[in-house]
């Protein structure tokens, strides 16, 4: 993944805040807002962005758009970098390529061994029937 590339196509939105500040939640728009267009990227081909909407696909929206949101912090800048290093995870772990799986077969000695301890188990309950005292 070329991250300058990447870091070309995004956009960012300020808004107010919520939270802590004070005044200054009324007046300064310290939360920030990156907005991404997976299908109108440069930085990846059309299998990576049908695996990143694949992966993404309950945080982007139907335009296609991928929205983080952060007002961690009162600073407009910390937010913007904060947000950023969000966006650059997560793109990362949904290009990882999930692993295949194995099937196995459960081993025939672990069989019988639950066998064996359901009829002791069995034998044992029935050993407590009343109708065993009655004879």
């Amino acid at each position: 993944m070329d991250q300058h590339k990447v870091l070309s196509e995004i956009k960012f939105k300020t808004s107010r805040s919520s939270g802590a500040g004070g005044q200054n939640v009324n007046k300064v728009e310290s939360k920030v807002t990156l907005i991404w267009s997976i299908w109108d990227s440069e930085a990846f081909d059309q299998e990576q962005k049908s695996r990143l909407a694949h992966k993404l696909n309950t945080r982007i929206s139907q335009e296609g758009l991928l929205q983080l949101d952060s007002s961690e912090t009162r600073s407009q800048l910390q937010n913007k970098e904060i947000v950023t290093e969000k966006f650059l995870s997560l793109l990362n772990e949904a290009l990882v390529p999930a692993k295949k799986r194995k099937p196995t077969k459960i081993p025939k000695s672990v069989i019988l061994e639950r066998l064996d301890r359901k009829k002791k188990n069995s034998q044992k309950k029935s050993g407590r029937n009343v109708r065993n005292y009655l004879d």
